[in-house]
């Protein structure tokens, strides 16, 4: 005799996919939640959420084209050069004539820029919505996430 198995499109297939959605539409409110309390924090830093996004993006031990900017934050290079004029003009990263390629120009970040990315890199860390859960819990999550984000993450997902 057969094994039966259940359809795709049976209840059981309905189930998951209310699941799944469920799960889709929590994980969104949460990024809306993270993203909103993100602003309103880099907003006290002095800074726009794409300013300081460029900013997170800089490496300070290695210098950058503003072109392999505009790649990693997979925007156009006009917009970049208006995100590096803010930052320059705050004292967080300068323009510098590559040493290896005289023509183009790198982008350094200062010290002041180091100290401000390292704030940066707190707020956009910042776990006040999950101070509710355990350690287990909390770690049972990360595993989660990191199976979820890992068969579709566009970048290296965990790099930092």
């Amino acid at each position: 005799m057969a094994q039966s198995t259940v359809s795709s499109t049976g209840p059981d297939a309905a189930g998951r996919s209310g699941l799944a959605g469920d799960a889709v539409r929590r994980i969104m409110h949460i990024a809306s939640a993270i993203r909103h309390y993100q602003d309103v924090d880099i907003a006290e830093l002095g800074l726009t959420p794409a300013v300081a996004r460029a900013l997170h993006e800089l490496d300070p031990d290695h210098p950058l084209p503003a072109r392999d900017l505009a790649e990693q934050l997979r925007c156009d290079r006009s917009n970049v050069t208006a995100l590096v004029d803010k930052l320059e003009q705050a004292g967080l990263v300068e323009r510098r004539v590559d040493p290896t390629d005289r023509r183009q120009k790198t982008l350094v970040v200062t010290e002041a820029g180091r100290r401000m990315r390292a704030r940066v890199h707190h707020v956009m860390s910042d776990s006040r919505l999950l101070a509710g859960l355990t350690d287990a819990e909390l770690a049972t999550l990360r595993d989660l996430v990191f199976k979820v984000s890992d068969g579709g993450c566009p970048e290296a997902c965990g790099a930092e």
